[in-house]
């Protein structure tokens, strides 16, 4: 009985040792990425997920010797995903914020965004102090989100809150906001498909911001891979081959 529970246990040990072997050899790591933020992340007709945060972090993880698997997180849960371990990595537009540093570790900045406002032509909107008395559409818990917030109050009733930005637009579209304001990445690309029925107007009260890859607190060793993968398609113009395939203005 002694020998047989001696040679159980090594064998129990030794497939274990070997299951493990195959797990970390055949991962994925899973990215989370609310895919309703074009040219960011965006999902086509079959349920592929696309866009310039997928190609990045697919080139990153080429040269930093890893996998990843794409995944549709609603914007909602997405943080909740990453603490909880459902999620590996998050690259979904994350501004770098000192309330997010707290809860998750971020990797060096990959996109410098500011805030743009989207109006009618008709509109005589020309900075944002003057959208004080119009319906705003945001995406909920956005930069967006946070600066209409500021200045129409956070339960003002002109203030529209939508679990994506499309659906922002859409409703700007439909004349049911005066305006929409989010990253100017989205707005852009928004214009560019709607060149005659809207414009854009800038505020220099919007500070630049930072998107960043984002792990849980404390996974060192993931970041510092996430980091030398960015820094590596940097250097041999990968990222700015990827940038110009979704953006016309020079990068930052």
């Amino acid at each position: 009985m002694k020998l047989f529970s001696t040679m159980f246990i090594i064998s129990c040990l030794t497939l274990l040792a070997c299951t493990k072997k195959q797990e970390s050899t055949a991962s994925e790591l899973i990215v989370g990425t609310d895919a309703a933020y074009a040219p960011f992340e965006s999902e086509t007709a079959d349920k592929t997920v696309q866009g310039f945060d997928i190609d990045i972090i697919k080139a990153i993880a080429e040269k930093a010797g890893f996998k990843v698997k794409i995944v549709n997180t609603p914007w909602e849960g997405l943080f909740n995903q990453l603490e909880s371990g459902d999620r590996d990595i998050l690259i979904s537009a994350i501004t770098i914020n000192e309330e997010r540093r707290k809860v998750m570790d971020f990797s060096e900045p990959y996109f410098e965004a500011v805030q743009l406002i989207a109006v009618p032509v008709s509109s005589k909107v020309t900075k944002f102090d003057e959208l004080k008395s119009l319906k705003v559409g945001v995406q909920t818990g956005t930069t967006g989100d946070e600066i209409a917030s500021r200045l129409l109050g956070k339960s003002s009733q002109n203030i529209k809150r939508f679990e994506g930005t499309p659906l922002a637009l859409q409703e700007l579209t439909n004349g049911g906001v005066d305006a929409v304001v989010a990253d100017n990445g989205v707005i852009d690309n928004f214009l560019k498909n709607n060149p005659k029925t809207f414009k854009t107007v800038s505020d220099p009260s919007f500070a630049k911001e930072h998107y960043g890859i984002a792990v849980r607190k404390g996974n060192t060793s993931l970041l510092k891979k996430i980091n030398e993968g960015l820094q590596a398609i940097k250097s041999d113009g990968t990222y700015d081959r990827i940038h110009k395939n979704y953006f016309t203005e020079k990068k930052n």
